[in-house]
């Protein structure tokens, strides 16, 4: 069994990561350019499992143990397992996948926990597109408990399977998908934020109403507004792009009140507003 994993991208996301692999016995490097957003991320791995501690979900001992496997790095080191966790950016994902493939090691599976850029396209910039599989964690990785597997066009089905594997040793609920722009999660998810988007331009109702009637009337534990919060807005446009540039439909076109926080800077929790203020 792969006991290594290289984790890129120190963010929520890979910090999240980094955090279930550690907890699930892997050795764990997690690499960022940044040494301020590694030194964030080990403080929040360490708040998110003490937290989990004080909720009887993880064991103190394994708590401790699980740090004690997360090394910091600024560039990848080998691995039997490499997860891309940056920013829905194609480009630094093509880079990021081709430092990969020279660093990582000959029998290496690659991932990207890309939520909507084409598998095959990431494949594309290595050496060995049948070793690159889509390993798509949900926000908050500690907590949510899918993972999205996404093959491309020449990914093998022993590639599949370690990726399989890894993510169901990590505690998590595998479902499969093709590899169409924004894959199964957020080709039905993302288009249902920018509704709530248009909804709020066009004064059908106003924030509060708008996740209200989804969170009371739907069930969702979260409003779509507040949930367009806690991924990002600069994110959530990102996929509808892709959605929309992948797919050629107009019913993805992205909202234009969405692209105009994000040009104001405003992005929801990450940087203290959105379409609510955060303290």
């Amino acid at each position: 069994m792969s006991d290594t994993v290289c984790v890129v991208g120190a963010g929520q996301m890979g910090s999240g990561i980094a955090q279930v692999a550690a907890v699930a016995g892997y050795d764990v490097r997690l690499v960022d350019v940044a040494p301020n957003q590694l030194e964030q991320a080990r403080s929040g791995i360490e708040a998110s499992l003490a937290r989990l501690v004080e909720k009887g979900r993880v064991e103190p001992g394994d708590a401790e143990a699980a740090l004690g496997r997360i090394e910091t790095a600024s560039e990848p080191g080998p691995a039997d397992l490499a997860i891309e966790a940056a920013t829905e950016d194609v480009d630094l994902k093509l880079r990021i996948f081709r430092d990969l493939d020279a660093a990582a090691g000959d029998g290496a599976v690659l991932a990207s926990n890309t939520s909507s850029i084409p598998i095959t396209r990431l494949a594309a910039a290595t050496s060995r597109p049948d070793r690159v599989v889509g390993m798509h964690f949900m926000n908050p990785v500690p907590l949510m408990p899918l993972v999205e597997l996404i093959r491309g066009l020449e990914t093998s089905d022993e590639a599949a399977g370690i990726v399989r594997a890894a993510a169901e040793r990590m505690g998590k609920t595998v479902a499969e998908s093709r590899d169409y722009p924004g894959f199964i999660a957020n080709r039905i998810l993302l288009p249902m934020i920018n509704e709530a988007v248009y909804c709020l331009m066009e004064g059908v109702g106003n924030r509060e109403s708008i996740d209200t009637v989804m969170k009371l009337g739907m069930s969702h534990p979260l409003g779509p507004l507040q949930l367009a919060d806690l991924i990002g807005l600069d994110t959530c446009l990102a996929i509808m792009e892709v959605l929309h540039d992948g797919l050629g439909d107009s019913k993805y076109r992205p909202c234009p009140l969405l692209r105009s926080y994000v040009e104001a800077g405003r992005l929801g929790r990450k940087s203290g507003r959105g379409f609510y203020e955060y303290g």
